[in-house]
């Protein structure tokens, strides 16, 4: 087994303890998996090999594609830029509707895997003229030993900005080396409440889920919370009423709140969910307090759109995941009050103008 560790994308991983037996346990998530010598943890992608802990996905990309940020969805972050988007195998979760079941539900190969270099990653995304690194598609934090050297390396070379669109599951030590290494920005998924994590998800811990999200704000780091609403899971008011209080007292009133519309897929068979229950939902955070939520997988949907909080005049215009128009004044204010509208970053456009996709 010892001769695993030849293949390139199987490294000695950073976050884990030593335990008595030549157990080790994994630190890189909160499942904090005890993994017994040849055995590996839940997402089979830490492997205990003679006593030490390996990951077996350094390198290993499933998917390399250059993206627009609106799609992640990132509303308030770099607006109408790309970034170069990539994942590796597996997940720290199993939930049963799952979009990208087709990487995540898959255990890395290291016999048949490709290895990539950072410096690769990172020439790729200046060829391209993205402006970022985005780790997306399956949980990127199983691919945080690669992606923390990666992120230093691409600030250093211009890369505007690095981020990760999560489930929020890591470890505090494994954020804020993210944060340390140039990371600024976090989209985190919310399932629902205890409940579905349990019933759907393989279980995790929400109140750490929410705490990440907490101390991600307090870092600095840009932060947009999505909700997706699955029909007959997490659509009642109650759990509605439960996501949005936990929002403002955890990441506060001005970071955009997404209500993702939920679609068959994976083992999962209940039918989408009804316009109107992601209505209802934007209209409960707005009246609760929440000042950017949005609408998502609902193309056209005029909650898809930014308004100003303070006068409701209509911001920046999208179409799906383009933006159509943006209004707002080179200072990031809206033109007809001048409220500042917390957007990070530029607006890689010209203002004002209708643009054709």
């Amino acid at each position: 087994m010892s001769d695993l560790t030849t293949y390139p994308t199987i490294r000695k991983a950073t976050f884990y303890e030593k335990l008595a037996g030549n157990k080790v346990r994994c630190t890189l998530c909160e499942r904090k998996c005890e993994i017994p010598p040849r055995a590996k943890g839940f997402c089979k992608t830490r492997m205990n090999v003679a006593g030490e802990l390996y990951t077996l996905v350094y390198g290993d990309l499933s998917a390399i594609e250059s993206r627009p940020i609106e799609i992640k969805p990132f509303f308030h972050y770099w607006p109408r830029s790309t970034a170069l988007t990539f994942s590796t195998w597996s997940c720290n979760m199993n939930c049963d509707w799952c979009q990208n079941f087709h990487l995540s539900k898959l255990e890395p190969q290291p016999a048949k895997a490709i290895y990539y270099s950072r410096e690769r990653i990172v020439e790729t995304a200046i060829d391209k003229k993205d402006a970022g690194l985005c780790a997306s598609f399956q949980e990127p934090t199983l691919l945080s030993e690669w992606a923390i050297p990666l992120f230093k390396q691409g600030k250093e070379r211009g890369i505007k900005y690095c981020c990760y669109v999560s489930n929020g599951y890591m470890t505090l030590e494994v954020l804020r080396a993210l944060y340390e290494a140039g990371m600024d920005g976090l989209k985190i998924d919310i399932k629902g409440d205890e409940e579905t994590y349990r019933k759907y998800c393989g279980g995790a811990d929400i109140e750490k889920i929410w705490r990440n999200a907490h101390e991600a704000k307090q870092l600095g780091l840009h932060v947009e919370i999505v909700n997706l609403i699955v029909r007959d899971v997490n659509d009642n008011e109650e759990a509605l009423q439960w996501v949005i209080g936990k929002h403002l007292k955890e990441v506060g009133a001005e970071t955009p709140l997404h209500f993702a519309r939920y679609f068959p897929a994976h083992k999962f068979n209940n039918a989408p969910t009804k316009t109107d229950t992601l209505e209802r939902a934007y209209e409960l955070a707005k009246k609760a307090g929440v000042s950017y939520p949005y609408v998502g997988n609902v193309a056209g949907h005029k909650y898809e759109d930014t308004y100003c909080h303070n006068c409701g005049e209509k911001l920046i215009q999208r179409r799906e995941y383009r933006i159509v128009r943006y209004r707002l004044t080179e200072d990031k204010k809206c033109p007809k009050c001048g409220t500042s509208i917390p957007i990070v970053g530029e607006y890689c456009g010209r203002q004002g103008l209708y643009y054709n996709y």
